[in-house]
């Protein structure tokens, strides 16, 4: 076994330089050679545009770059295409090493429910501004004859009448029924005294006018829910397309609460 000599000063030194050459041979040796090669130092993937990809195209596009991905949320957007990438993290053009985890936002499928808000008697403008603000999409304007000149009288959805406070389809595209004001054209008052309330608002809808109904409780000789007075009355009067015919109607109402 070989042995080396302490017995000088100079022989301790030696011995001493040796240890710390070997030491920072080891040093270099690990921080300089084995530590980049081990973490592919100076290498680096640039980071693909994902937003818009479906989920097959965006694991394709990751694969070919040795990435992994993690779907860290799912959102419903109106109008985008479901299942798509909506963000990503990090973003496009980004250097990042092999193997790094691209943090992905998808398009819902489903959409989730929400309130219609109350926007009747509102202007147009502004009923459009609080139907955004709760996620949901101002559809076509019909304009039908009425007082209320620029005014919501009444919302459909799919061509069907609903309430405000329905529950529909984060999305949904929202049709209004506005007024246009009154009209310089002028029809005869249709009488419709001794008429059910239902039948008459038939007549007067069709005619463009408006019916406005107050139900007087049970009037003697007269059925309810049949019109027993009317203002302004049908003897040779005239009225406004889109003006308002008031109505009193025996009996109670069947949509008030008890």
């Amino acid at each position: 076994m070989a042995k080396f000599s302490t017995s000088s000063r100079a022989d301790i030194f030696t011995h001493i330089g040796i240890i710390i050459a070997i030491f920072l041979i080891l040093f270099f040796s690990f921080f300089f050679l084995y530590l980049p090669w081990s973490t592919n130092h100076g290498q680096s993937i640039t980071v693909p545009e994902l937003k818009g990809m479906s989920l097959e195209e965006m694991e394709k596009a990751l694969d070919d770059r040795d990435l992994d991905y993690e779907v860290s949320d799912c959102t419903f957007v109106a109008g985008a295409r479901p299942l798509t990438i909506l963000t990503q993290f990090p973003k496009a053009g980004s250097s990042v090493k092999e193997g790094r985890k691209v943090y992905l936002t998808i398009v819902s499928e489903t959409a989730p429910m929400v309130k219609v808000p109350d926007i009747i008697g509102r202007s147009v403008s502004s009923a459009k501004n609080q139907l955004l603000s709760n996620g949901l999409v101002a559809g076509e304007i019909e304009y039908i004859p009425a007082i209320e000149e620029n005014s919501v009288l009444k919302i459909k959805v799919d061509g069907r009448e609903i309430s405000p406070g329905s529950m529909v389809p984060k999305g949904s595209r929202i049709t209004f029924v506005a007024g246009t004001g009154l009209s310089d054209q002028m029809i005869e008052v249709p009488n419709l005294v001794g008429m059910a309330a239902d039948e008459a608002e038939i007549l007067v809808s069709g005619q463009n006018l408006v019916l406005t109904v107050n139900y007087v409780g049970a009037v003697e000789g007269s059925a309810e829910g049949t019109i027993v007075s009317q203002r302004p009355t049908a003897q040779g009067n005239k009225i406004r397309v889109g003006d308002v015919i008031y109505v009193d109607v025996s009996g109670t109402d069947p949509n008030a609460p008890n």
